[in-house]
């Protein structure tokens, strides 16, 4: 077990100013301790603020050309420590390690290339009638990022806003904090300026709130559950302090009655049940026709049960445990709830699978015969529990698919692709999915209503980090 003594400020890793508690870090598979992470406090941020404001003066006026081989010098350095992150995401979170290789940690690559991309092509000033216009980085930048896809959502941030010029205060989660550590060493290894990048660990009351309120950041990008996103945006309001927002997700998957069922029900269940359910977007209620309901429930049910739910170092492993305690217990408790309002239970339901007697592991659970009012049609679950409700036209699927305080994805399989286009009009959410089409790192990613604002990846995440300012009666040079 290693021991974690410090946070990353000004290009240094420091002790906290007046911190000596740390927080067990705790592999989900078979619940034991595997680091001790110090935290840090409001004072961290205090003293990271200040080193963030000073190190954006230099960085904000960088060339993109600088930008651009800075962010180079950071893939090829987050290459060279791939194995290490990879690691360290499937100890701490549990996620299957051939996943982990080719999901989790690829996503960093992914981020910091798109990153190079689009500054290479990025216009940051343009003539509008007898005005120029500019875009100029935002200022600093506090980042509060989640557990389920770590690496994925601190370097969606960190890549743009390094693009931009912005300088950044980084609280990962508690509760998968490794990769972080990792990511700090891979920057300073790569010659971020000192106060551009800098990590304190600590906890969402503590660490985050003094991120969210602080008068010396100019912008907060969370991601996470709605109620926290809730809390930093009031926190944040004090200091009119831009917010962005990637929150909670109830995706609807609306499969049509000219679906291929098989192929539609099989790819809906597995991407569901992906990442253990530990996706905001993952599509967790299937709507489907009245009239194909019991096809689809054989049809899921084969799927679940080809599921294999084991050790995240098995190379046969599909699906690791939930990452943390309290996931597992939250589960637990909506998959009763779902139970007790009645919903049928068609496989899976309480307690470990019967080979685990310790660990965070589910069973692969799914529910027919839903409600789209019952509790577990509503409330964002987390984990690998698919709601499956039937509909008797098109308008009530649409009318279904929106009934929701979300709206991050939707699904639409179909063999009609105008039909498919003209049902994702409808949908009221920041990316719809046809035929299971896989997300593009080049295009934006975000929701509408309770799952937040904002946009992240490519050109749009790149602006995100920008603000937009007019030089009256300029001219471009």
């Amino acid at each position: 077990m290693k021991t974690y003594e410090n946070i990353f400020i000004n290009g240094s890793w420091v002790k906290p100013q007046d911190s000596n508690e740390y927080i067990d870090v705790i592999n989900p598979a078979n619940e034991e301790i595997i680091a001790k992470v110090v935290l840090g406090s409001k004072k961290d941020v205090d003293v990271a603020a200040k080193a963030a404001r000073e190190a954006f003066k230099k960085f904000y006026n960088t060339s993109v050309d600088e930008r651009i081989n800075l962010l180079e010098s950071i893939l090829e350095n987050y290459k060279k420590r791939y194995d290490d992150i990879c690691l360290a995401i499937s100890s701490e979170m549990g996620a299957p390690m051939e996943f982990t290789k080719k999901a989790q940690a690829a996503t960093g690559i992914g981020h910091f290339k798109q990153a190079i991309q689009t500054l290479k092509t990025y216009n940051f000033e343009e003539q509008m009638g007898s005005s120029i216009i500019r875009r100029e980085a935002i200022g600093v930048v506090g980042m509060i990022t989640p557990w389920n896809w770590p690496i994925n959502q601190i370097t969606c941030k960190v890549a743009p806003a390094l693009a931009a010029g912005c300088s950044i205060i980084l609280k990962p989660s508690e509760v998968a904090p490794l990769n972080a550590l990792i990511l700090a060493e891979v920057l300073q290894e790569s010659g971020v300026p000192n106060g551009v990048f800098n990590l304190i660990n600590g906890t969402g009351v503590d660490v985050g709130a003094a991120i969210s309120s602080h008068p010396d950041i100019d912008m907060v990008s969370f991601t996470g559950s709605t109620q926290a996103g809730i809390s930093v945006a009031k926190l944040a309001a004090d200091s009119v302090k831009r917010v962005h927002q990637e929150l909670g997700g109830k995706s609807a998957n609306i499969l049509l009655d000219d679906s291929t069922f098989e192929k539609a029900v099989t790819k809906g269940v597995r991407q569901l049940f992906s990442n253990s359910g530990q996706s905001c977007n993952a599509p967790s209620r299937m709507l489907v026709p009245s009239n194909k309901y019991e096809d689809t429930v054989n049809l899921a049910k084969a799927a679940a049960e080809k599921t294999i739910v084991g050790q995240p170092n098995d190379d046969n492993t599909i699906i690791g445990p939930v990452a943390n305690v309290k996931q597992f217990n939250k589960i637990q408790e909506l998959i009763e709830k779902g139970i007790n309002e009645g919903a049928e239970l068609i496989i899976g339901g309480l307690g470990r699978p019967d080979s685990f007697d310790k660990g965070f592991y589910i069973k692969p659970t799914i529910f027919g015969n839903v409600k789209n009012d019952m509790t577990i049609a509503q409330e964002e679950i987390f984990g690998p529990v698919l709601c499956i409700i039937p509909y008797d036209s098109i308008e009530e699927a649409i009318n279904i698919a929106n009934d929701s305080p979300y709206g991050l994805s939707g699904y639409i399989s179909s063999e009609n692709h105008e039909k498919a286009l003209d049902i994702a009009s409808k949908i009221r959410s920041g990316n719809v999915h046809i035929n299971y089409s896989p997300s593009s790192i080049d295009a934006p990613f975000g929701g509408y209503k309770q799952s937040g604002n904002g946009r992240e990846w490519g050109k749009f995440g790149l602006e995100d980090f920008l603000e937009v300012k007019a030089i009256l009666g300029g001219k471009v040079a």
